[in-house]
């Protein structure tokens, strides 16, 4: 054909007009390419709409997902009690999002057992403040179960399903705690209890929720207590001493660990 011939010359305009041809395939390769191949191989365009999972148990996910086209991808636990053991707390892409097909959604499940916290002693504390505490540290307030006593709404004791517990007790969160309250209308006598070994602070709360009021506080002379925690060493009235509403009690108060002169000659 004399255009091909044309073609195969060697003047500059031939070479010229190669190029240009060369280029233009290019071009409409590269078109074809990006706007008719790479749309179809990679489904440009085509979205999914993230379904919300919350809620769902993750023996449903994998089925349910993968009718759209979608994989699942569990990454974490948690706990809520207002939730089923092994459903989904939180997913990533939220629901609502648009993903391509294949995405791997994210999803954080519910543990099949809560997580435990140590019990805080509420002992010798007000009412008020126990239900404070067990609030802060994701525990429950139960049965206030009400005892003849002078001091009112003082505990005297923890209770978990029925039974005496101690502080420092690992339960589990969202636990109920009974709590064993004074009514106010008990003898005016009644037996003191210890703060020997309690902090300063800790003491004056106990004599508040006794409804008793600090007397004298001593330290002993051979003791420095200048920016350092005290601690009770000895009372009176003894522990165990008879005491009426009101009355004063005595501190001696020293550093962590300090021994008394009589006690160590002894």
């Amino acid at each position: 054909m004399k255009w091909l011939a044309w073609f195969r010359q060697g003047t500059l305009q031939s070479v010229v007009l190669n190029v240009i041809a060369a280029c233009s395939v290019l071009v409409v390769l590269g078109a074809l390419y990006f706007y008719l191949y790479l749309p179809g191989a990679t489904n440009h365009g085509e979205t999914i709409t993230v379904p919300d999972l919350t809620g769902m148990k993750h023996a449903e996910l994998e089925a349910f997902l993968s009718q759209l086209d979608l994989r699942l991808e569990v990454n974490d636990s948690s706990y809520s009690e207002e939730q089923d053991p092994l459903t989904v707390l939180r997913q990533f892409p939220h629901a609502g999002m648009q993903v391509k097909e294949g995405r791997k959604i994210f999803v954080t499940l519910n543990r099949v057992t809560a997580p435990t916290v140590p019990l805080p002693n509420l002992v010798d504390g007000s009412r008020m403040n126990a239900e404070l505490v067990l609030k802060s540290n994701e525990l429950r307030t139960g049965r206030i179960i009400l005892e003849p006593s002078p001091m009112l709404n003082l505990v005297r004791e923890m209770r978990y399903k029925g039974q005496p517990i101690e502080a420092g007790t690992r339960i589990p969160k969202g636990s109920y705690i009974d709590l064993v309250v004074g009514d106010g209308n008990g003898p005016a006598d009644f037996t003191i209890g210890t703060l020997v070994g309690d902090t300063y602070e800790r003491a004056l709360f106990k004599l508040s929720g006794w409804s008793l009021h600090l007397g004298e506080v001593h330290i002993p002379d051979d003791v420095d207590t200048t920016g350092q925690e005290n601690f009770v060493f000895r009372q009176y009235p003894l522990p165990g001493d008879s005491v009426r509403v009101g009355d004063p009690v005595e501190l001696w108060l020293a550093p962590k660990g300090y021994v008394p002169k009589d006690e160590d000659s002894n």
